[in-house]
């Protein structure tokens, strides 16, 4: 007669064939499936929450679950279970994810309480970020073209402290765009504050010469690419991303933007190469050279977000038949809706 057990196996739901198999380091009895050779102790007292599923991506690609592969300081790479699949990505951990520099952003959020108008405070920051004029400059041409006396000083505050607002403006207005183009190129540059080296990181669009994000760091690492391709990622999916050979970008890439293709530029030889970006990373430089550095890190944040905003929405391009990035991807205004958004003076 086929003794019966008052339990069963809880991988092959085996009720009758088990071999006694020696105690678990708690003393509770344990059990061998003679079926698939599975070891328990039935008798040891669950632990809360062990019957509970992990709470791992499923597989990007068939939809199945997963197991944790690999587990590193700032992410971790899981595998699909399902043998025939395999597929293995990548996922960032929570805690590894910082905000980008542009969420840092301090001053005003309007044009309340101002000396001046409107029109000759937009004059002033187009003079600034769209040429390469100083503030003494500005405050030179002013005088002489308008008969407004603004000192130096006031026409740098001006410069930085309306970050906020234009980066309003940005937000209500990049949903109006398609960003989803064939490839968005990324790379970083060095730039100095009080003296020290920083990084800015950089996501260019191909097609409409639009810079997605950028993100300020004083580090050069995965993290920080992260950070701005997190941000990127909000506003569309490429189908490449064009890198240098930096191996940052390598695993952010494939965490982030599962399925997108990942050049990574070997020489200028190449068929695909970073030349656009660079392109654009020469012009900031020629902004950024008649700065002479930067005072602060805030100071400097808010001041490249705003070139930034005056680059993808205020500046044409010749490249781009006198249009604007932002008109390229897609933005059509009326004359009213731009003096509403401040593109026009």
């Amino acid at each position: 007669m086929m003794k019966s057990y008052h339990f069963s196996c809880p991988k092959c739901n085996n009720n009758h064939s088990f071999y006694r198999y020696g105690k678990d380091p708690d003393g509770y009895q344990k059990y061998l499936c003679r079926n698939c050779h599975h070891q328990f102790a039935p008798e040891r007292p669950r632990a809360e929450g062990a019957n509970c599923r992990r709470n791992y991506p499923s597989c990007p690609v068939c939809g199945k679950a997963s197991f944790l592969h690999h587990d590193y300081e700032h992410y971790s790479n899981y595998r699909c279970c399902d043998k025939r699949c395999n597929h293995s990505f990548f996922a960032w951990k929570s805690t590894a994810i910082s905000s980008p520099s542009l969420s840092q952003l301090f001053g005003k959020h309007d044009f309340k309480r101002m000396r001046y108008p409107v029109q000759l405070i937009i004059t002033a920051l187009s003079m600034f970020y769209l040429g390469k004029n100083s503030f003494r400059n500005i405050s030179l041409i002013l005088r002489t073209a308008f008969n407004v006396k603004v000192s130096h000083t006031t026409i740098s505050n001006w410069c930085t402290n309306f970050a906020p607002l234009f980066d309003d403006m940005r937000i209500r207005l990049m949903p109006l765009l398609d960003l989803n183009s064939d490839e968005w190129h990324a790379d970083e540059t060095v730039v100095k504050i009080a003296g020290v080296k920083h990084y800015i990181w950089f996501v260019v669009d191909s097609e409409t010469r639009f810079v997605i994000g950028f993100h300020l760091s004083p580090h050069r690492d995965s993290p920080q690419a992260v950070s701005v391709l997190h941000e990127a990622q909000k506003h569309g999916k490429p189908a490449a991303i064009v890198s240098d050979r930096y191996s940052a970008y390598k695993v952010p890439v494939k965490s982030l933007f599962d399925g997108v293709k990942h050049i990574r530029v070997e020489s200028f030889k190449d068929d695909i190469s970073n030349n656009l970006i660079e392109c654009f990373n020469k012009q900031f430089k020629a902004w950024y050279k008649t700065k002479q550095g930067f005072s602060s890190y805030a100071s400097a944040n808010n001041l490249i977000s705003m070139f930034v905003f005056f680059f993808n929405f205020i500046r044409p391009h010749s490249a781009l038949d006198g249009m604007t990035p932002a008109q390229v991807a897609g933005l059509k205004l009326s004359k009213k809706q731009k003096r509403e958004f401040l593109l026009v003076a």
